[in-house]
């Protein structure tokens, strides 16, 4: 019922939305999508002081779209990434994935504070292998784990390019081969398959041009079960694109994870990559 109710939201506000009359002065959708691909090669024949051949591959992808009408937005956008490396004569191993999609509805009932209702969904495309473990076993998978996060509060927009949500929260992990370390609790003799937390949720995104040709853009995500300040899970992801030449773009992304029930220690991802950039809608 809860699915039906919310795929019967998103269906009532598009064809509210794509049910407009021809002849309307604005559309009260618009759309954005950019993608980029980004290629890396190293190739030795001959040479004295060594080396391995390298080849790597990346495909990004961000999407958003959004719905106005008087006081009322809704905004859908998703970031879709994917890509892998070959060094030497080993095979091609992943070394990015993510699909990450986020739905806001919000109401303007006042200047400075709104009311919003947020959808967030996290997950991978691909099987990931431990290659540092004998056998290479697999230890995660699409949807497996998954993560998705309801929450209900307050929206702010202080300056252009910035804005900021809190609110009550509900986040759940599902998987299904591989319950720990994501959603199992090593405490219980059962093996839990679905981790559901209650608490708060505060998501602040940064746009910002810091030059004529480079761009920032910063997404914090900040979920708290409300027992502990070790256990607040944290997504910030950082990603810097400088446009080099109208189709050409180098991108730094630095993205740094926290989650207690993963590991108790704080990840970090960064990469650095230049390639094509397109931009679709």
């Amino acid at each position: 019922m809860k699915g039906r109710f919310l795929w019967g939201m998103l269906l009532l506000f598009a064809s509210q939305g794509f049910g407009q009359k021809a002849d309307s002065l604005q559309s009260p959708w618009q759309s954005k999508a950019v993608g980029s691909l980004n290629l890396t090669q190293v190739t030795f024949d001959n040479w004295t002081q060594g080396g391995e051949n390298a080849f790597s591959w990346q495909l990004l992808l961000d999407t958003q779209f959004a719905y106005k009408r008087s006081r009322l937005s809704w905004t859908i956008s998703g970031k879709f990434s994917f890509g892998k490396t070959r060094l030497g004569q080993s095979e091609f191993r992943k070394s990015v994935d993510e699909i990450r999609l986020e739905s806001v509805l919000k109401y303007s009932a006042a200047k400075s504070l709104n009311p919003f209702f947020a959808l967030t969904g996290l997950t991978q495309f691909a099987p990931a292998y431990d290659y540092a473990a004998e056998g290479a076993p697999q230890i995660s998978a699409f949807l497996d784990p998954g993560y998705f996060t309801q929450s209900l509060g307050l929206s702010l927009s202080p300056m252009e390019g910035f804005k900021a949500r809190v609110g009550l929260a509900m986040k759940e992990t599902v998987t299904r081969n591989h319950p720990a370390p994501y959603a199992d609790d090593p405490a219980t003799p059962e093996v839990e398959k679905t981790r559901t937390e209650v608490g708060m949720d505060a998501v602040a995104d940064l746009s910002r041009k810091l030059s004529k040709a480079i761009l920032l853009t910063s997404k914090l995500q900040l979920f708290s079960n409300l027992k502990g300040i070790d256990e607040v899970d944290v997504f910030w992801d950082n990603l810097f694109s400088a446009q080099v030449a109208k189709y050409i773009n180098v991108n730094w992304n630095f993205r740094l994870v926290y989650d207690r029930n993963v590991s108790k220690k704080r990840q970090i991802n960064q990469s650095l990559s230049i390639g094509l950039t397109y931009t679709f809608l």
